[in-house]
Protein backbone atom coordinates (compact mmCIF):
# COMPACT_ATOMS: atom_id res chain seq x y z
CA UNK A 1 0.00 0.00 0.00
CA UNK A 2 1.69 3.40 -0.61
CA UNK A 3 0.60 6.98 0.79
CA UNK A 4 1.92 10.08 0.69
CA UNK A 5 1.12 13.45 2.79
CA UNK A 6 2.74 16.81 2.09
CA UNK A 7 3.47 18.69 5.29
CA UNK A 8 2.38 21.95 5.66
CA UNK A 9 6.20 23.07 5.77
CA UNK A 10 6.65 21.46 2.06
CA UNK A 11 8.25 18.27 3.06
CA UNK A 12 7.04 14.91 1.47
CA UNK A 13 6.44 11.75 3.29
CA UNK A 14 6.13 8.59 0.94
CA UNK A 15 5.79 5.54 1.90
CA UNK A 16 4.71 1.95 0.80
CA UNK A 17 3.73 -0.07 3.35
CA UNK A 18 4.38 -4.49 3.35
CA UNK A 19 2.83 -5.44 6.62
CA UNK A 20 4.38 -9.23 5.83
CA UNK A 21 8.14 -7.77 6.84
CA UNK A 22 10.22 -6.97 10.12
CA UNK A 23 12.30 -4.36 8.69
CA UNK A 24 12.16 -0.94 7.34
CA UNK A 25 14.07 1.07 4.98
CA UNK A 26 13.99 4.61 5.47
CA UNK A 27 15.53 7.66 3.26
CA UNK A 28 15.62 11.04 3.76
CA UNK A 29 16.09 12.39 -0.28
CA UNK A 30 16.92 16.17 -1.46
CA UNK A 31 16.84 17.07 -4.66
CA UNK A 32 20.39 18.72 -5.14
CA UNK A 33 23.15 17.07 -6.93
CA UNK A 34 25.98 17.74 -8.28
CA UNK A 35 24.87 19.22 -11.49
CA UNK A 36 22.79 22.36 -8.78
CA UNK A 37 26.69 23.24 -8.27
CA UNK A 38 28.90 26.33 -9.85
CA UNK A 39 32.37 25.33 -11.34
CA UNK A 40 33.99 26.62 -8.40
CA UNK A 41 31.80 24.65 -5.90
CA UNK A 42 32.06 21.19 -7.48
CA UNK A 43 32.26 18.25 -5.64
CA UNK A 44 30.15 20.02 -2.95
CA UNK A 45 26.98 18.07 -2.71
CA UNK A 46 29.70 14.80 -2.04
CA UNK A 47 32.00 16.76 0.42
CA UNK A 48 28.40 17.76 2.60
CA UNK A 49 27.55 13.66 2.28
CA UNK A 50 30.57 13.11 3.91
CA UNK A 51 30.59 15.76 6.50
CA UNK A 52 27.22 15.56 7.67
CA UNK A 53 28.43 12.32 9.38
CA UNK A 54 30.85 14.18 11.54
CA UNK A 55 28.97 15.80 14.02
CA UNK A 56 24.96 17.32 14.39
CA UNK A 57 24.04 19.60 16.85
CA UNK A 58 22.05 16.54 18.98
CA UNK A 59 24.97 13.81 18.10
CA UNK A 60 29.07 14.03 17.90
CA UNK A 61 30.41 11.73 15.13
CA UNK A 62 30.55 8.37 17.35
CA UNK A 63 27.11 8.47 18.28
CA UNK A 64 25.70 8.63 14.86
CA UNK A 65 28.13 6.03 14.04
CA UNK A 66 26.98 3.73 16.42
CA UNK A 67 23.12 4.79 16.52
CA UNK A 68 21.94 2.07 13.85
CA UNK A 69 24.24 -0.52 14.46
CA UNK A 70 23.89 -0.45 17.94
CA UNK A 71 20.38 -1.84 16.86
CA UNK A 72 21.44 -4.29 14.11
CA UNK A 73 20.87 -1.69 11.51
CA UNK A 74 23.25 0.13 8.83
CA UNK A 75 23.42 3.99 7.80
CA UNK A 76 24.66 5.35 4.62
CA UNK A 77 24.16 7.91 2.00
CA UNK A 78 25.41 9.09 -1.92
CA UNK A 79 25.72 11.60 -3.87
CA UNK A 80 24.23 11.52 -7.74
CA UNK A 81 24.02 14.33 -10.21
CA UNK A 82 20.69 15.21 -9.33
CA UNK A 83 20.23 14.17 -5.61
CA UNK A 84 21.39 12.84 -2.68
CA UNK A 85 19.92 10.21 -0.29
CA UNK A 86 20.40 9.39 3.46
CA UNK A 87 19.15 5.85 4.46
CA UNK A 88 18.92 3.69 7.26
CA UNK A 89 17.90 0.11 7.21
CA UNK A 90 16.63 -1.22 10.88
CA UNK A 91 13.84 -3.48 12.42
CA UNK A 92 10.32 -2.39 11.92
CA UNK A 93 10.47 -1.69 15.99
CA UNK A 94 13.44 0.71 15.50
CA UNK A 95 11.66 3.11 13.05
CA UNK A 96 11.73 6.19 15.12
CA UNK A 97 15.46 5.96 15.65
CA UNK A 98 15.95 4.94 11.95
CA UNK A 99 13.84 8.23 11.00
CA UNK A 100 15.49 10.48 14.00
CA UNK A 101 19.13 9.85 12.51
CA UNK A 102 18.68 10.87 8.85
CA UNK A 103 16.57 13.87 9.62
CA UNK A 104 18.91 14.99 12.37
CA UNK A 105 21.70 14.16 9.29
CA UNK A 106 20.15 16.48 6.75
CA UNK A 107 19.13 19.49 9.84
CA UNK A 108 21.10 19.21 12.09
CA UNK A 109 25.08 19.10 10.87
CA UNK A 110 27.68 21.29 12.48
CA UNK A 111 30.54 20.71 10.07
CA UNK A 112 33.29 20.70 12.90
CA UNK A 113 36.34 22.84 11.08
CA UNK A 114 39.03 20.15 12.83
CA UNK A 115 36.83 17.18 10.78
CA UNK A 116 36.59 19.49 7.77
CA UNK A 117 40.22 19.44 7.20
CA UNK A 118 40.50 15.60 7.79
CA UNK A 119 37.82 14.56 5.61
CA UNK A 120 39.23 16.97 2.85
CA UNK A 121 42.31 14.79 2.89
CA UNK A 122 39.71 11.83 2.94
CA UNK A 123 37.85 12.28 -0.41
CA UNK A 124 41.20 13.32 -2.27
CA UNK A 125 41.89 9.78 -1.48
CA UNK A 126 38.93 8.65 -2.62
CA UNK A 127 39.45 10.98 -5.85
CA UNK A 128 42.84 9.37 -6.77
CA UNK A 129 41.33 5.89 -6.22
CA UNK A 130 38.87 6.39 -8.93
CA UNK A 131 41.17 8.23 -10.71
CA UNK A 132 43.48 4.79 -10.67
CA UNK A 133 40.70 2.77 -11.59
CA UNK A 134 40.65 2.79 -15.32
CA UNK A 135 37.13 1.05 -15.52
CA UNK A 136 35.60 4.61 -13.42
CA UNK A 137 38.07 6.81 -15.61
CA UNK A 138 37.07 6.29 -18.76
CA UNK A 139 33.34 7.40 -17.50
CA UNK A 140 33.98 10.13 -16.05
CA UNK A 141 35.84 11.29 -19.32
CA UNK A 142 33.44 10.01 -21.19
CA UNK A 143 30.46 12.45 -19.23
CA UNK A 144 32.86 15.03 -19.78
CA UNK A 145 32.38 14.73 -23.65
CA UNK A 146 28.83 14.26 -23.77
CA UNK A 147 28.23 17.33 -21.54
CA UNK A 148 31.24 19.46 -21.91
CA UNK A 149 31.06 23.22 -19.93
CA UNK A 150 28.09 21.70 -18.45
CA UNK A 151 27.83 20.67 -14.91
CA UNK A 152 26.61 17.01 -16.11
CA UNK A 153 29.87 16.78 -17.16
CA UNK A 154 32.24 17.15 -14.14
CA UNK A 155 32.32 14.34 -11.77
CA UNK A 156 30.32 13.93 -8.63
CA UNK A 157 33.16 14.14 -6.53
CA UNK A 158 34.76 17.11 -7.40
CA UNK A 159 38.10 18.13 -8.29
CA UNK A 160 41.52 18.58 -5.79
CA UNK A 161 41.18 21.84 -6.18
CA UNK A 162 37.45 22.58 -5.38
CA UNK A 163 38.03 20.28 -2.58
CA UNK A 164 40.58 21.91 -1.06
CA UNK A 165 39.03 25.29 -1.03
CA UNK A 166 36.02 24.50 0.87
CA UNK A 167 34.78 26.24 4.14
CA UNK A 168 32.57 25.54 6.87
CA UNK A 169 30.77 28.76 6.16
CA UNK A 170 30.54 28.08 2.33
CA UNK A 171 29.43 24.35 2.53
CA UNK A 172 26.36 25.45 5.33
CA UNK A 173 25.42 28.31 2.83
CA UNK A 174 25.38 26.38 0.38
CA UNK A 175 23.35 23.53 2.55
CA UNK A 176 21.14 26.10 3.34
CA UNK A 177 20.48 27.38 0.14
CA UNK A 178 19.82 23.56 -1.39
CA UNK A 179 18.78 21.62 1.30
CA UNK A 180 15.23 23.39 1.16
CA UNK A 181 11.55 22.20 2.79
CA UNK A 182 9.87 21.49 -0.93
CA UNK A 183 13.28 19.47 -2.33
CA UNK A 184 13.19 17.19 0.36
CA UNK A 185 11.62 13.25 0.43
CA UNK A 186 11.14 10.80 3.29
CA UNK A 187 10.62 7.89 1.95
CA UNK A 188 9.82 4.54 3.75
CA UNK A 189 9.00 0.92 2.45
CA UNK A 190 8.76 -1.84 4.68
CA UNK A 191 6.68 -3.05 8.23
CA UNK A 192 5.51 0.75 8.64
CA UNK A 193 2.67 2.94 9.45
CA UNK A 194 2.37 6.09 7.59
CA UNK A 195 0.20 7.95 9.85
CA UNK A 196 3.19 7.11 12.55
CA UNK A 197 5.83 8.29 10.14
CA UNK A 198 4.47 11.35 9.13
CA UNK A 199 4.38 12.43 13.06
CA UNK A 200 8.14 11.17 13.55
CA UNK A 201 8.86 13.31 10.35
CA UNK A 202 6.95 16.64 12.12
CA UNK A 203 9.04 16.01 14.77
CA UNK A 204 12.34 15.92 13.52
CA UNK A 205 11.49 19.05 11.21
CA UNK A 206 9.69 20.60 14.42
CA UNK A 207 12.83 20.11 16.63
CA UNK A 208 15.36 21.66 14.11
CA UNK A 209 16.43 24.67 14.79
CA UNK A 210 17.14 24.80 11.30
CA UNK A 211 14.85 27.82 8.96
CA UNK A 212 14.49 27.06 5.51
CA UNK A 213 13.07 28.76 2.19
CA UNK A 214 11.65 27.71 -0.86
CA UNK A 215 14.04 26.68 -3.40
CA UNK A 216 12.11 24.77 -6.18
CA UNK A 217 14.63 22.37 -8.84
CA UNK A 218 16.09 24.99 -11.53
CA UNK A 219 17.59 23.02 -14.40
CA UNK A 220 20.63 24.95 -16.61
CA UNK A 221 20.37 24.48 -20.03
CA UNK A 222 22.26 22.04 -21.29
CA UNK A 223 23.94 23.07 -24.72
CA UNK A 224 24.79 20.92 -27.76
CA UNK A 225 28.21 18.75 -27.89
CA UNK A 226 29.39 17.45 -30.97
CA UNK A 227 31.02 13.52 -30.84
CA UNK A 228 34.73 13.38 -29.19
CA UNK A 229 37.12 11.10 -29.23
CA UNK A 230 39.57 10.83 -26.53
CA UNK A 231 42.31 8.48 -25.96
CA UNK A 232 44.70 7.93 -22.41
CA UNK A 233 47.61 5.57 -21.95
CA UNK A 234 48.48 4.42 -18.91
CA UNK A 235 50.41 1.81 -17.13
CA UNK A 236 47.94 -0.75 -17.44
CA UNK A 237 47.51 -4.72 -18.41
CA UNK A 238 43.69 -4.09 -20.30
CA UNK A 239 42.61 -1.31 -22.55
CA UNK A 240 38.84 0.08 -21.50
CA UNK A 241 36.95 1.44 -24.22
CA UNK A 242 33.61 3.06 -23.88
CA UNK A 243 31.55 4.36 -26.78
CA UNK A 244 28.17 6.88 -25.76
CA UNK A 245 26.24 9.65 -26.97
CA UNK A 246 23.32 11.71 -25.39
CA UNK A 247 19.96 9.91 -25.02
CA UNK A 248 16.76 10.02 -23.21
CA UNK A 249 15.76 11.71 -19.98
CA UNK A 250 13.18 10.19 -17.30
CA UNK A 251 10.15 11.61 -18.79
CA UNK A 252 10.83 10.67 -22.41
CA UNK A 253 7.86 8.34 -23.53
CA UNK A 254 10.18 6.08 -25.84
CA UNK A 255 12.11 5.36 -22.17
CA UNK A 256 10.50 1.81 -21.56
CA UNK A 257 11.69 1.05 -25.41
CA UNK A 258 14.82 2.34 -24.45
CA UNK A 259 15.23 0.05 -21.45
CA UNK A 260 14.22 -3.17 -23.02
CA UNK A 261 16.79 -2.36 -26.27
CA UNK A 262 19.44 -1.67 -23.43
CA UNK A 263 18.89 -5.60 -22.00
CA UNK A 264 18.54 -6.93 -25.55
CA UNK A 265 21.41 -5.31 -26.44
CA UNK A 266 23.81 -5.73 -23.10
CA UNK A 267 21.78 -7.32 -20.19
CA UNK A 268 23.29 -10.40 -19.05
CA UNK A 269 25.18 -13.76 -20.33
CA UNK A 270 22.53 -14.15 -23.20
CA UNK A 271 22.20 -10.55 -24.55
CA UNK A 272 23.93 -9.72 -28.37
CA UNK A 273 27.14 -8.32 -27.12
CA UNK A 274 28.14 -10.86 -24.37
CA UNK A 275 27.01 -13.86 -27.01
CA UNK A 276 28.67 -12.31 -30.53
CA UNK A 277 31.42 -10.38 -28.67
CA UNK A 278 32.53 -12.18 -25.60
CA UNK A 279 31.56 -15.96 -26.60
CA UNK A 280 32.19 -15.63 -30.25
CA UNK A 281 35.67 -13.62 -30.80
CA UNK A 282 36.57 -14.38 -27.12
CA UNK A 283 37.76 -10.50 -27.17
CA UNK A 284 36.79 -9.43 -23.26
CA UNK A 285 35.41 -10.91 -20.22
CA UNK A 286 33.46 -7.81 -19.31
CA UNK A 287 30.93 -6.18 -21.98
CA UNK A 288 27.77 -4.38 -21.56
CA UNK A 289 25.60 -1.48 -22.40
CA UNK A 290 23.85 0.97 -20.76
CA UNK A 291 21.24 3.73 -20.11
CA UNK A 292 21.61 6.72 -17.68
CA UNK A 293 18.18 9.06 -17.70
CA UNK A 294 17.98 12.16 -15.33
CA UNK A 295 15.67 14.64 -15.48
CA UNK A 296 15.95 16.76 -19.02
CA UNK A 297 18.48 14.38 -20.52
CA UNK A 298 19.95 10.95 -20.41
CA UNK A 299 22.85 8.76 -22.07
CA UNK A 300 23.47 5.34 -23.83
CA UNK A 301 26.13 3.46 -24.66
CA UNK A 302 28.84 0.10 -24.39
CA UNK A 303 31.50 -0.63 -22.39
CA UNK A 304 34.00 -2.96 -22.95
CA UNK A 305 37.42 -4.25 -21.11
CA UNK A 306 39.91 -5.75 -23.74
CA UNK A 307 43.20 -6.43 -25.16
CA UNK A 308 45.18 -2.94 -26.36
CA UNK A 309 45.77 -4.46 -29.56
CA UNK A 310 42.12 -5.29 -29.96
CA UNK A 311 40.57 -1.99 -29.38
CA UNK A 312 40.34 -0.72 -32.94
CA UNK A 313 38.20 -3.85 -34.00
CA UNK A 314 36.41 -3.74 -31.08
CA UNK A 315 34.53 -0.58 -31.34
CA UNK A 316 33.80 -1.85 -35.25
CA UNK A 317 31.74 -4.96 -33.33
CA UNK A 318 30.17 -2.66 -31.23
CA UNK A 319 28.74 -0.36 -34.05
CA UNK A 320 28.00 -3.61 -36.14
CA UNK A 321 25.49 -4.50 -32.98
CA UNK A 322 24.27 -1.66 -33.43
CA UNK A 323 23.64 -1.34 -36.95
CA UNK A 324 22.28 -5.01 -36.70
CA UNK A 325 19.35 -3.55 -34.96
CA UNK A 326 18.78 -0.57 -37.08
CA UNK A 327 18.48 -2.68 -40.02
CA UNK A 328 15.69 -5.22 -38.92
CA UNK A 329 13.32 -5.49 -35.56
CA UNK A 330 14.04 -7.78 -33.21
CA UNK A 331 11.60 -11.01 -33.38
CA UNK A 332 8.95 -11.39 -30.99
CA UNK A 333 10.88 -14.18 -29.10
CA UNK A 334 13.55 -11.77 -28.82
CA UNK A 335 11.22 -9.24 -27.60
CA UNK A 336 10.10 -11.81 -25.06
CA UNK A 337 12.80 -12.86 -23.69
CA UNK A 338 13.54 -8.70 -23.22
CA UNK A 339 10.50 -8.42 -21.64
CA UNK A 340 10.61 -11.10 -19.32
CA UNK A 341 13.98 -10.30 -18.35
CA UNK A 342 13.10 -6.84 -17.51
CA UNK A 343 10.00 -7.67 -15.45
CA UNK A 344 11.92 -10.42 -14.00
CA UNK A 345 14.71 -7.76 -12.03
CA UNK A 346 11.73 -5.10 -11.19
CA UNK A 347 9.82 -8.15 -9.44
CA UNK A 348 13.28 -9.47 -7.55
CA UNK A 349 13.90 -6.26 -6.49
CA UNK A 350 10.77 -5.97 -5.06
CA UNK A 351 12.00 -8.47 -2.41
CA UNK A 352 14.21 -6.27 -0.78
CA UNK A 353 13.08 -3.05 1.24
CA UNK A 354 15.70 -0.65 0.33
CA UNK A 355 15.19 -1.15 -3.25
CA UNK A 356 11.50 -0.67 -2.93
CA UNK A 357 12.30 2.63 -0.54
CA UNK A 358 15.10 3.46 -3.36
CA UNK A 359 12.22 2.87 -6.27
CA UNK A 360 9.47 5.38 -4.57
CA UNK A 361 12.13 7.82 -3.31
CA UNK A 362 13.17 7.87 -6.78
CA UNK A 363 9.77 8.14 -8.48
CA UNK A 364 8.61 10.88 -6.21
CA UNK A 365 11.18 13.06 -6.60
CA UNK A 366 11.15 12.82 -10.87
CA UNK A 367 7.54 12.26 -11.38
CA UNK A 368 5.82 13.21 -7.75
CA UNK A 369 3.77 10.16 -8.27
CA UNK A 370 3.71 6.26 -7.69
CA UNK A 371 3.90 3.59 -10.64
CA UNK A 372 2.21 0.55 -9.11
CA UNK A 373 4.24 -2.80 -10.19
CA UNK A 374 1.28 -3.26 -12.74
CA UNK A 375 1.55 -0.18 -14.06
CA UNK A 376 5.50 -0.80 -14.71
CA UNK A 377 4.51 -4.33 -16.09
CA UNK A 378 1.70 -3.02 -18.31
CA UNK A 379 4.31 -0.19 -20.07
CA UNK A 380 6.78 -3.35 -20.25
CA UNK A 381 4.23 -5.36 -22.41
CA UNK A 382 3.45 -2.87 -24.18
CA UNK A 383 6.43 -2.53 -25.92
CA UNK A 384 6.22 -3.72 -29.37
CA UNK A 385 9.41 -4.59 -32.01
CA UNK A 386 8.09 -1.29 -33.69
CA UNK A 387 8.90 1.09 -30.92
CA UNK A 388 12.28 -1.01 -30.51
CA UNK A 389 13.08 -0.07 -34.09
CA UNK A 390 12.16 3.56 -33.92
CA UNK A 391 14.76 3.50 -30.97
CA UNK A 392 17.53 1.84 -32.78
CA UNK A 393 17.15 4.06 -35.68
CA UNK A 394 16.52 7.63 -33.89
CA UNK A 395 19.95 6.48 -31.28
CA UNK A 396 22.30 4.57 -33.24
CA UNK A 397 24.03 6.67 -35.94
CA UNK A 398 27.38 5.39 -35.54
CA UNK A 399 28.44 8.91 -36.31
CA UNK A 400 26.74 9.88 -33.25
CA UNK A 401 28.44 8.68 -30.88
CA UNK A 402 31.32 9.65 -28.98
CA UNK A 403 34.49 7.12 -27.87
CA UNK A 404 36.53 7.42 -25.16
CA UNK A 405 39.89 4.87 -24.78
CA UNK A 406 42.48 4.54 -21.96
CA UNK A 407 44.97 2.47 -23.37
CA UNK A 408 48.11 0.10 -22.04
CA UNK A 409 51.32 2.14 -22.05
CA UNK A 410 53.19 0.57 -25.16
Amino acid sequence: MFEKTILDNGVRVVTETIPSVRSVSIGAWVHTGSRDERADESGACHFIEHMVFKGTTKRRMHHIAQRMENVGGYLNAFTSKEYTCFYARALDEHTPRAVDTVCDLILNPVFPERELEREKDVVIEEMKMYDDTPEDRVFDVLDETLFPDHPMGRPVIGTEDTVRSFSRSGLMDFMASTYTHDRIVIAAAGNVSHRQLVRHVEKAFRESLRTFVRNPVALDPIPDAFPGFVSENRPIQQAHLVIGRRAYSVHDPRRVALSILNTLLGGGMSSRLNQNIRERYGYCYNIYSFANMHADTGDFGIYMGTDGLRVDHARELMLRELDKLVQRPVSGRMLERARSQAKGGVMLGLESMGSRMMRIGRQELYYGTYFSLDQILSMIDAVTPGDVLDVAQDLFDPTSFSTVRILPTS
